[in-house]
């Protein structure tokens, strides 16, 4: 019988979390009759206490890791908005028309589509550091030709490639977080994660209007992208070491062999509604302009002041999911020993109700006879709506997944689903 590469400490707290998983092995990678060979050597944590786990580093380490790492994610989801406010410009210098610079965006969300299908992965095969530095490295540095760039081509090339290589954000800061955290604080965890992840666009037209209405150009735009992605990846560099503790137990670890429910279904249908509410927010960013500026007729920079609506929404749906973590979920933690993945489900159930609500709200006040207020309260309910059911869903994927985020990429499409939803 093979021997088997031994994780306990932390992995055991996963498996009371997740009850579905009853074993948890690492194979290591050789050579033999169907390409793998078993080590033979058994490596482990030095106890419970030991310092090298990454759930026993400071709380201040471990929530600055949390903090920083969001904010790489707020810069990159903002890259992909932001190209929207610069669209008349960029199609004025270049002589193109608005459509093909529209692509812009439209291939930027689609790296942001691929990119995890490399990321993912290589974040199990090589640790969260690697693959998580390189493509953050890369994307600070794609800038630079970007704001440079003198033809449409150069610039709609440049602006997918960003998208590849700013995906490795996404794909792998919500693993580097449940490396980290225990179950009970991931609610709180990942309110900060999604928060950042959707306001990103969101206040991407709104400052990206005041920069290019300010500077007169285009191309200060994608400075700012530079400059903050640059500052945000450096101190994130410092503070975070590699979390992944198969890693950190051998780093030649390929792949968890676990166990789980009959959960392919839900997964599924989860991943698709999780999908279509980020393709929504995705969708307010043609639909809010067409509504403000050309139906009201107002100018861009108080075009794009609706948005705040949305932002509220994002705002007051976070509070809801820490609320039920630490209301909620904790208490159930702490009183049965583990949880069930649709422990983190009711706030969908209310989610679901505004995201309906918010839209038909939106359309029904759409007139011009109908005072603008109406119009932009909707997006309360709307912002509300799609966090709420992108952020539940997303933790009971994570449930009903390996107990690393990065791992659940593999066995479900979600990133890939999403980018898709968005329409690009």
């Amino acid at each position: 019988m093979a021997p088997l590469l031994r994780l306990s400490g932390r992995d055991e707290d996963n498996l009371v979390a997740f009850p579905s998983l009853k074993t948890q092995t690492v194979e290591l990678s050789s050579c033999g009759d169907n390409g793998i060979i078993i080590a033979s050597n058994i490596v482990d944590f030095d106890g419970p206490d030991d310092p090298a786990r990454p759930t026993n580093w400071s709380s201040l380490r471990r929530w600055s890791i949390v903090v920083w790492t969001s904010l790489v994610s707020l810069v990159v989801s903002f890259a992909s908005s932001v190209w929207s406010a610069a669209i008349p410009l960029v199609s004025t210098e270049f002589d193109a028309s608005q459509d093909v610079v529209l692509l812009g965006v439209s291939f930027y969300v689609l790296g942001f589509a691929l990119g995890p299908q490399v990321f993912g992965p290589a974040s199990e095969l090589y640790g969260r550091t690697r693959p998580f530095w390189t493509g953050l490295l890369i994307f600070c540095i794609l800038q630079i030709p970007l704001a440079l760039s003198r033809d449409v081509v150069s610039a709609l090339i440049l602006r997918f490639l960003s998208g590849l290589t700013g995906s490795a954000a996404p794909s792998i800061i919500s693993g580097i977080h449940v490396d980290i955290l225990n179950p009970a604080d991931m609610g709180i965890s990942m309110a900060i994660y999604i928060a950042s992840a959707f306001c990103g666009p969101v206040l991407g037209p709104i400052l990206g209007n005041i920069i290019v209405t300010s500077t007169g150009g285009w191309r200060w735009n994608v400075w700012i992208i530079l400059i903050s992605g640059a500052v945000s990846t450096a101190i994130t560099m410092y503070i975070t070491p590699e979390t992944s503790s198969a890693v950190i137990l051998r780093r030649k670890a390929q792949k968890l062999r676990l166990e789980t429910g009959n959960y392919a279904l839900h997964a599924r249908i989860f991943t698709a509604y999780m999908s279509l509410s980020y393709g929504i927010l995705y969708l307010t960013f043609v639909m809010y302009p067409f509504a403000f500026v050309s139906v009201r007729g107002w100018d861009p920079i108080p075009g794009s002041l609706p948005f705040l609506g949305l932002f509220i929404g994002i705002c007051i749906a976070c509070i809801i999911i820490a609320m039920h973590s630490l209301l909620y979920v904790r208490p159930r933690l702490l009183s049965r020993g583990r949880l069930q993945p649709e422990d983190r489900l009711p706030p969908m159930i209310f989610g679901s109700v505004c995201l309906t609500g918010g839209l038909f709200w939106f359309a029904w006040t759409s007139s011009p006879d109908i005072h603008w207020l109406n119009q932009v309260a909707s997006g309360i309910p709307l912002g509300c709506g799609i966090i709420l059911v992108f952020m539940c869903a997303i933790a009971y994927l994570v449930a009903i997944s390996p107990p690393t985020s990065a791992q659940a990429r593999l066995r479900s499409p979600p990133d890939l689903s999403r980018a898709w939803y968005r329409g690009d």
